[in-house]
């Protein structure tokens, strides 16, 4: 498979930092690193590029960071913010002249068709441009362009959803729970992308210590949080990180040497 390009396209919670109508210190920053669009992830290889979730902010994490490809689309789970950029995917089937699968649990999947009929059925009475996708769920590892990827079993308060693994790469957004047999799945990471919200607690994500407390068992090399509220500045919240933790933030490149998975 060869190394890894991580890009974090978007590292915010369901609001985006700054949020509407608030004044805090996080929001009225002027560090870009508390800038956060909803949160995705493109992995990339020599032979693949592989997008996590869609969200609202799409199109402006495209332009941001000269995404011009992409060859399938994972889905974490359901909820608005990972999902209703999807009309923006249209624009990577006129680039590459094909369609485009994505790829989602049964629930994610009938949550997709009923938000999104129309990209995913042909009718050629449809008025203007559309996306061109199809969608195949999963219950297990698959491939895309011969890279193959491990679906993580987690928990986001009850409800079931993906993180997902590519060689020493693992994702894990929205989780308040990773369930005990999912840890086997995420041993020998070089590099883990992980929850956590805020510092108080929540009842369907990580905070700051749980997550803390997740990754130091998983014991990555290097361990990037994500889907981060305005509670946590990203100044002042990383200088009191252990030394292989920190949060990550829009735009951060992150390489992830080859090397066998365990």
């Amino acid at each position: 498979m060869g190394p890894l390009r991580i890009t974090l396209l978007g590292t915010g919670t369901s609001h985006g930092i700054p949020m509407i109508g608030c004044d805090c210190a996080v929001c009225a920053s002027t560090d870009p690193h508390d800038k956060r669009t909803r949160t995705s992830v493109l992995v990339q290889t020599a032979d693949a590029a592989i997008l996590i979730d869609t969200p609202p902010e799409l199109r402006m994490q495209c332009l941001a960071n000269d995404v011009r490809r992409v060859d399938g689309i994972l889905y974490t789970h359901q909820h608005a913010d990972h999902i209703t950029g999807l009309d923006d995917l249209r624009r990577f089937n006129a680039l590459q002249r094909t369609a485009l699968t994505c790829y989602a649990n049964a629930q994610t999947a009938h949550v997709l068709q009923r938000m999104f009929p129309y990209a995913f059925t042909n009718d050629p009475a449809y008025p203007s441009a559309k996306p061109e996708l199809h969608l195949k769920e999963i219950d297990g590892p698959f491939e895309i362009n011969g890279v193959t990827i491990t679906p993580i079993p987690l928990l986001h308060g009850h409800l079931p959803i993906l993180g997902f693994r590519i060689g020493r790469f693992a994702y894990c957004t929205d989780c308040s729970t990773i369930p005990e047999e999912s840890f086997a799945l995420l041993a020998g990471l070089d590099v883990l992308v992980l929850d956590a919200l805020r510092i108080r607690p929540h009842p369907t994500h990580f905070n700051l210590e749980q997550a803390i407390e997740a990754a130091r068992r998983i014991g990555a090399r290097q361990t990037f949080f994500t889907h981060i509220a305005h509670e946590l500045s990203h100044a002042q919240t990383n200088a009191g990180l252990p030394d292989n933790m920190a949060l990550g933030f829009d735009g951060q490149v992150i390489d992830v040497c080859d090397g066998p998975q365990p």
